[in-house]
């Protein structure tokens, strides 16, 4: 029997304009679905495991297309609540060269938004899991929410599951100071801590010294000062860093470092032309999850997580559409991109 992960968070409508086109130039949007702790949710699947999804969702025929298009990868979508009247919304436009992607969100008043403690037994929802994910998106989106992420990390904790949270700091959700005195109560109870470049700054205030992100500079050893920090105050098992060195909108440099708690562990770094980088920290997320829980050795679990993240930055829309054997190939080397026959 493959091991249950649970995902709770909030999964949106994405509205794209065609190809590179600006908000204001197209006359026609992409409708597909996504969020972060849904997209790891269809990583994992994918992966084989029985990944289930929980959330609130309304009844109507959009909330049921995001159930279906969670469904489709195989995502166990048996505890989302229905009820409220709306999903969130996101608009995006792709960036190209020198001109970055833009975010526009439309997800006031969502379902998940109105949820309440009671949409939610994680007593029945932990029932054999094995890990529970959560981003910090989701207790951005009000107080109701950070409660109810507790209340299930307390659930999880006293069931003896494995925690991991990605800090995935939104700054058009709430402010840093708000941020860390809420992720400050909930990381208490996460063994697994998930964070890219910025976001222990944004959250906590760790930084890493001689790393600029505007200008795509990034040293890594000042990642192993702040990974460091973070364990010491909340006593993490495990901290992963995504080290993304943005040359331009569609090419990056990407790589990652784990701490064990003992040793630091650098991936090898890809240079990636980017078709869609939405959803990138949360392929890498996916992929930890699944190479701690087949017992990977730290360097290969980080070398797994990075190659399956690269490969996200090749599929268009949020979901990570790899393969286990995918994932494995370029981990182990094989870059090329030469047409499989």
């Amino acid at each position: 029997m493959s091991k249950k992960i649970i995902t709770f968070g909030e999964i949106m409508l994405r509205l794209a304009p065609e190809g590179y086109q600006r908000f204001t130039q197209t006359e026609n949007f992409l409708a597909t679905y996504g969020g972060g702790e849904a997209n790891v949710a269809v990583s994992l699947a994918n992966y084989g495991f029985d990944a289930k999804f929980v959330s609130k969702l309304p009844t109507h025929e959009i909330g049921q297309a995001a159930i279906n298009a969670l469904r489709r990868f195989g995502v166990d979508t048996s505890h989302i609540t229905r009820g409220g009247d709306r999903v969130g919304i996101y608009f995006l436009e792709k960036g190209a060269s020198q001109r970055p992607s833009k975010v526009i969100y439309d997800r006031a008043g969502s379902s998940i938004a109105t949820a309440n403690s009671s949409d939610f037994d994680w007593n029945i929802i932990f029932d054999g899991a094995s890990w529970f994910h959560f981003t910090g998106i989701t207790p951005a989106l009000n107080d109701d929410l950070a409660a109810i992420c507790l209340e299930a990390c307390k659930a999880a904790k006293k069931a003896n599951i494995t925690i991991s949270c990605d800090l995935n700091y939104r700054n058009k959700l709430w402010s840093k100071k708000k941020a860390g005195e809420v992720m400050g109560k909930l990381c208490k109870y996460v063994d697994v801590c998930i964070a890219n470049e910025e976001d222990s700054a944004d959250v906590f205030g760790i930084h890493a010294t001689g790393t600029d992100v505007t200008s795509g500079t990034v040293n890594h050893d000042g990642y192993k000062h702040v990974a460091k920090q973070l364990k010491d105050r909340f006593g993490f098992s495990k901290v992963a860093i995504t080290l993304r060195e943005s040359i331009s909108a569609n090419d990056n440099n990407w790589s990652a470092m784990l701490f064990d708690g003992y040793d630091y562990f650098f991936s090898k770094k890809y240079a990636m032309h980017i078709v869609d980088r939405v959803g990138g920290g949360d392929s890498f997320g996916g992929g930890l999850i699944c190479a701690i829980l087949n017992n990977l050795d730290s360097q290969s679990t980080i070398e797994f997580a990075v190659a399956a993240s690269c490969l996200k930055h090749s599929i268009e829309g949020d979901f990570n559409q790899v393969s286990m054997d995918e994932v494995l190939k370029l981990a182990g080397g094989d870059a090329s991109g030469r047409v499989q026959r």
